[in-house]
């Protein structure tokens, strides 16, 4: 396989010393971003179905301590 021009710059300012634009990518760069897995139906309808707050299903008691 043949070297594009842009590798070929990169090895010469690398062998001249100078710092090789690799080093300047981010983390990111290199990262596998298609391993996301999107969630099945039983988990997008146990995400809907505990939505609410758990106060909404409580009895609405009111406690008072007096000290």
């Amino acid at each position: 396989m043949a070297k594009s021009n842009a590798r070929k710059q990169r090895e010469k300012m690398a062998r001249e010393g100078k710092r090789n634009p690799d080093q300047n990518r981010s983390i990111f760069a290199f990262a596998d971003m298609r391993q996301r897995v999107t969630k099945t139906k039983a988990e997008k309808l146990h995400q809907r179905k505990h939505r609410r707050s758990l106060s909404w299903n409580s009895d609405d008691d009111l406690f008072l301590f007096v000290a």
